[in-house]
């Protein structure tokens, strides 16, 4: 097939309009055509358009590649899992976020025998709790926004982006497109499922995974690993009709960055674990409008709600970023622990909420820590999340500042209102997070104002903290055949600390499937 790239057109053509100036390049028509890539181009404001990559079938595709401009030859790519070997006993796989989901779909997809355990609920009996909490404080802590059906990224804005090139990212695609997601996944640069399409698909995945043999158990909880001479040989389970084993010679542990007393347990079963760097911060909302035309310049039905991506590194060794950004989005009471607080952003597929956020972040490295327990990480998030629902008033409302009055400054207007439920207490964030957190945001606001105007605006809404963005810690695994040291037991995507986001979980559950299959 060819590849036509660098394909313009005005925010007044449509696809119609595209296929024509396709034919025009071509001097004639094609037997298939579909869109490869669609991105927005705003670098200028007064020329903002639309830019599409097409991949047609034609009769002299040599010919004229040679003949037209920014035209290649390309052959499409369809993954294969290749055969291997064979088990007596079950692939238990623990926990059904991205990375263990696409683990047992790639398995049961290639005949093998899959059990996933999951702690939480069914998408459907968890969302009911979700918004139960996010109503009354009432917090079920193994049904909530990190524990359940579809992981953490269920409550998301279901960002698919990624800087990870891997071959296998098509694969993660085009399952998510038949299970659900919208077609455009396939080809927009900047990709989005929505928390209301991830609810479906999660569900169609698991139904699939049923329907080709394997087993989903949902209030499942794994509470210890069973060992012998330095092989995994099977897991306990504690579920709502008692506690049972389950014998098995390979576990897939696809955790989630947010199970604590399963971290704990595992540090004590010998597996080898490592301190890792991650990040802390808040969740800052603007007004969208204020967002789209900061990037856009003015609003457009076809450009929908802007997104924006930001960074810096301050002379201080620290650096601030925002991060999974949700366009026309709420920020969400993410906690998992009784007497905790944690915030989070989701948007659904339209992101037609009043209201942008985003995660504003301070790294934090191992020897910000204080102690060399490999799990002091984790507690430290622990401690700012007590902090901070202690400063709320103890019923899970969040700490929040207006920017104008973290930095000094005047705030003549209130447009923004905070959106999380179930709601906020003003307060003074610094009495939240550590001081090198709150010290770093405070220098970040100006610059990255200059970068996106109106990011600094006194009246915009910081909530605190943001704790969840990624594992305070690493389960050690082969570079090669993916193994801790503990023979059989497979760390696996986000929790393990393998992954960043709903995309690199999902690429690392596919290539944990074939470490199993004995590819590796």
């Amino acid at each position: 097939m060819l590849r036509i790239s660098n394909i313009k057109l005005s925010l007044d053509e449509d696809e119609n309009d595209l296929k024509q100036k396709v034919r025009k390049i071509l001097s004639g028509e094609w037997k298939t055509f579909r869109i490869a890539k669609k991105s927005i181009d705003a670098r200028r404001k007064n020329d903002v358009h639309m830019v599409y990559s097409v991949d047609v079938e034609v009769s002299n595709e040599e010919k004229l590649c040679k003949k037209i401009k920014n035209v290649q030859l390309i052959t499409n790519t369809v993954y294969k899992f290749p055969n291997g070997r064979k088990f007596d006993t079950p692939i238990v796989i623990v926990g059904t976020g991205p990375a263990g989901m696409m683990c047992g779909l790639v398995l049961a997809q290639n005949g093998y025998n899959v059990i996933l355990l999951e702690r939480g609920k069914c998408v459907k009996e968890r969302k009911a709790d979700v918004e139960r909490f996010w109503k009354s404080g009432e917090l079920n802590s193994e049904s909530n926004v990190q524990f359940g059906e579809g992981g953490a990224g269920t409550f998301s804005d279901g960002k698919l982006t990624t800087g990870v090139n891997d071959f296998r990212i098509r694969k993660v695609l085009e399952e998510f497109y038949a299970h659900g997601a919208p077609e455009e996944i396939l080809y927009t640069a900047k990709p989005h499922i929505g928390t209301d399409n991830l609810y479906h698909m999660a569900e169609n995945i698991r139904e699939d995974i049923i329907r080709m043999g394997g087993k989903v158990c949902f209030s499942h909880k794994m509470t210890e690993i069973i060992i012998c001479d330095g092989q995994v040989r099977g897991v306990k389970v504690q579920s709502p009709d008692g506690e049972y084993e389950i014998k098995s010679n390979h576990v897939v542990l696809a955790i989630g960055h947010s199970a604590r007393d399963t971290f704990e347990m595992l540090r004590d079963s010998g597996l080898d674990m490592e301190q890792k760097n991650f990040s802390i911060g808040v969740r800052i909302e603007h007004l969208q409008k204020m967002i789209n035309v900061s990037q856009y310049g003015e609003a457009h039905e076809k450009l929908g709600a802007a997104d924006y991506k930001l960074s810096l590194h301050l002379e201080n060794g620290r650096s601030a970023y925002t991060f999974c950004m949700c366009p026309g989005g709420q920020v969400v009471a993410s906690a998992s622990e009784e007497g905790g607080v944690v915030t989070n952003g989701m948007s659904n597929f339209a992101r037609d909420g009043k209201n942008a956020n985003s995660a504003l972040l301070v790294n934090v490295t191992p020897d910000d820590f204080g102690s060399d327990d490999v799990l002091a990480g984790m507690y430290m998030q622990r401690d700012i999340e007590r902090k901070a629902y202690k400063i709320g008033g103890g019923s899970y409302k969040a700490p929040a500042q207006r920017v104008g009055d973290f930095l000094g400054t005047e705030c003549e207007e209130t447009e923004v209102e905070p959106t999380y439920k179930p709601g906020v207490k003003w307060s003074d964030i610094t009495e939240v997070l550590p001081a090198f957190v709150t010290d770093t945001i405070r220098e970040a606001l100006p610059i990255l104002d200059r970068r996106l105007h109106g990011f600094a605006s006194p009246d915009a809404v910081m909530t605190a903290p943001e704790t969840r963005s990624s594992s305070p810690v690493r389960i050690i695994r082969g570079n090669e055949n993916f193994q801790s040291n503990i023979k059989g037991v497979y760390p696996c995507g986000e929790g393990a600390g393998y992954a960043g986001g709903i995309t690199t979980a999902a690429v690392d559950g596919i290539k944990v499937a074939e470490a199993i299959a004995g590819l590796y």
